[in-house]
């Protein structure tokens, strides 16, 4: 989508701090961290978020969760714990609208999810 930020900072048009990249995925360090580690993965093809990942194929599902993954052992977090976090729209604070997870790591989480 040609206004959006997280499609601008995937076509380069918007400078990040790359964490990894595959053909389906991009990953890149969060400017407003919420934990020592905090990584933004994003699927390359647009989609608004979750209610709309019946537009990706299976394999572009798995791959973000697959880049999670690598996320965290790239980041030293795969050992002592990390989240992965997604947000759905206006309640749940979802800022950007493309779809996106948070991988939060490097410190002892709170125990609330909410």
């Amino acid at each position: 989508m040609e206004n959006c930020l997280f499609c601008k900072i995937i076509r380069g048009e918007i400078p990040s701090t790359k964490v990894y990249e595959d053909e389906n995925t991009y990953a890149f360090r969060d400017i407003n961290p919420q934990a020592p580690t905090h990584v933004v993965v994003v699927p390359k093809c647009h989609v608004t978020g979750m209610n709309e990942t019946d537009k990706l194929t299976d394999h572009q599902i798995a791959a973000c969760l697959h880049a999670c993954r690598e996320v965290a052992k790239i980041t030293g977090v795969s050992e002592t714990g990390y989240r992965v976090i997604t947000n759905c729209g206006d309640d749940a604070c979802q800022s950007v609208q493309h779809l996106h997870f948070h991988v939060l790591g490097g410190k002892k989480m709170s125990e609330s999810m909410a």
